[in-house]
């Protein structure tokens, strides 16, 4: 079982669970000794041994006795640190609630991918409190991203330990969080899949926030297909819902706006043959400018970013008092920014969100899908990003800068590796649609990916 390869799917995986040639016992005891056993230990905050051996248990009992719950059943699965888990501690990232109550209870979703048959094997490591895009923690220390073969490069946040574990292969599915790119982003640098579903498409009962006007969740995996099994048991149904398109049938629009700025050339060149591909595949693919996009950094320029103002609001006692001192001093003056923001402000941000997003619903035509770099470069070398503040700031909002045009206008999106650039680091396609459009744009992401990836 040791051999067992660690870069297979959730549906081959699967296969062998359903077809009795795979134990999920001996899949979670695989799966636990991977985790023991990799050389990065700040990929996990916490590993739920007893729990996943006792679910894995069930599991191979139920598939045995011809009661399998699905497609799923005995699939391991780990959990962002900011997931209510049952009996364990809930820490967002941080030191300062290293030392809170276990949770009582699961997290609506964790039940939900638990009555699924998914076995929870641990909690990975994030930015604190979610808030950053590039992954690095001094509390739990900062995963490597696993694509990197020269130095220790960023994992990508704030779902760093997510993307790290699957692009690893010591899980095959890791569930995030995304306020501004969380899930996207870790997905895009680590060279796998990652979906940010529509705001509310999922229940937040057990997950720690940072901003409730902008919190999403969805899994990172391996494939499109994995994700669409995952969406389905994270939404409580018995059975995927969501079937491929024809490529010919893809209608994508490519913005001219903010997206391309400062790209790197490496990152231009695959994201640009990847839509040659999709052209030559039958897709119809069109260019024009989204002045929307420029206007939501305007916005925030002139009355700051709703994100800042609510991960504020959420933590101005914590940041008032002895707590501060404890916490990343980075997420320390980034989260106090908020306190210049004025409820004024606030309310301007809100009225022209909906005014944006509706004006997004003008610019595109029926059936249209947006299609875009998800970030602008690679994964960065670590090193420099703890030695200078002002570079990490740089970089940090230049990595946000993509996916968080998405959050603001309550979008969804699928990131989708689309090939390599500086360094050989991965390089992500970002598919978005608009609010609740996320069966169209899954389906397409079901049929576009294989010609995404260049492997058809």
């Amino acid at each position: 079982m040791d051999g067992l390869d660690g870069n297979i799917s959730i549906a081959g995986l699967s296969v062998l669970l359903q077809a009795g040639n795979l134990d999920p016992v001996q899949l979670a005891e695989t799966t636990l000794k991977r985790i023991a056993g990799y050389q990065d230990q700040a990929i996990f905050t916490a590993v739920l041994g007893e729990r996943a051996l006792a679910e894995a248990k069930a599991s191979g009992e139920r598939i045995r006795s011809g009661r399998s719950r699905g497609l799923l059943d005995g699939i391991p699965v780990a959990w962002k640190d900011l997931f209510d888990t049952k009996g364990a501690v809930t820490t967002a990232g941080s030191a300062v609630l290293a030392d809170s109550a276990p949770a009582e209870a699961d997290a609506a979703v964790v039940k939900a991918l638990a009555e699924a048959g998914m076995v929870s094997v641990g909690r990975t490591n994030l930015s604190e409190f979610a808030f950053s895009g590039l992954g690095i923690n001094p509390h739990y220390g900062t995963a490597h991203n696993a694509a990197s073969r020269d130095v220790p490069r960023i994992p990508g946040g704030s779902s760093a330990g997510s993307g790290v574990a699957v692009a690893a292969g010591l899980v095959p599915v890791a569930i995030g969080t995304d306020t501004g790119g969380s899930i996207r982003i870790p997905a895009a640098l680590n060279g796998i899949v990652g979906y940010k579903a529509t705001r509310g498409r999922y229940s937040m009962q057990g997950v720690y926030p940072l901003a409730k006007s902008l919190d999403s969740l969805g899994p990172l995996c391996r494939t499109v297909q994995d994700v669409v099994w995952v969406d389905a048991a994270m939404r409580g149904r018995a059975a995927p819902d969501i079937g491929r398109t024809d490529v010919s049938d893809l209608k994508l629009v490519i913005p001219e706006t903010v997206v391309f700025d400062d790209a790197e050339p490496g990152v231009a060149t695959a994201f640009e043959a990847a839509i040659s591909r999709l052209e030559k595949a039958g897709a119809r693919i069109t260019r024009r400018a989204f002045p929307i996009f420029a206007e939501i950094f305007a916005l925030m320029a002139r009355h700051g970013a709703l994100v800042t103002a609510e991960a504020y609001a959420l933590h101005k006692e914590r940041l008032q008092g002895a707590d501060a001192e404890r916490m990343d001093q980075r997420v320390v003056a980034r989260t106090r920014l908020g306190e210049r923001i004025s409820m004024t402000d606030y309310v301007a941000i809100l009225d022209a969100r909906q005014r944006l997003i509706a004006a997004l619903a003008d610019n595109l035509e029926a059936g249209e899908l947006m299609a875009h770099p998800t970030l602008p470069h690679v994964a960065q070398p670590i090193a420099p990003l703890l030695a200078n503040d002002d570079l990490f700031f740089q970089v940090n909002g230049k990595t946000l800068r993509n996916t968080s045009i998405g959050n603001f206008l309550d979008g969804c999106g699928v990131s989708i590796p689309c090939g390599t650039a500086d360094a050989g680091m991965p390089v992500g396609f970002l598919l978005s649609g608009q609010r609740n459009e996320d069966g169209r744009l899954l389906s397409a992401a079901l049929s576009a990916e294989a010609v995404i990836r260049g492997d058809a």
